[in-house]
């Protein structure tokens, strides 16, 4: 299938800046959406932003709009999370995901997680 690995977090001071680096391997022909998720404590995990694998298309959820931006590279298979004007309660773990597609023994999406990455911005 698809192993995801993440990079980039760390810790950082509100109004600063992270990039987020996720590396795709196996079967990535079969991928079509890379994003991220992520979880804050005592809270369940939410979908920050996705793009298309071909057709660049992209999603951001209402609270990362104009601050966080994704991008990817198709020869690389990484997708990468560029996050500006960081504020505390970005703080979580964030969770590369990529979805893909089977056909055998019948067809259906999979899902695939990264391990997660730590981003904790202090105030």
């Amino acid at each position: 299938q698809v192993q995801l690995v993440e990079s980039g977090g760390g810790l950082v001071h509100a109004g600063g800046s992270l990039r987020l680096s996720c590396a795709a391997s196996g079967r990535t022909s079969s991928i079509y959406v890379m994003g991220w998720f992520r979880q804050a404590p005592g809270k369940d995990r939410e979908s920050v932003s996705a793009i298309g694998w071909s057709g660049g298309i992209t999603y951001y959820a209402d609270s990362v709009k104009g601050r966080f931006a994704i991008s990817r590279d198709n020869a690389k298979n990484t997708v990468y999370l560029q996050m500006n004007s960081l504020k505390p309660e970005d703080t979580a773990v964030y969770y590369c995901n990529a979805q893909t597609i089977a056909t055998t023994p019948v067809w259906r999406y999979l899902q695939h997680w990264g391990q997660g990455t730590l981003v904790t911005v202090s105030s």
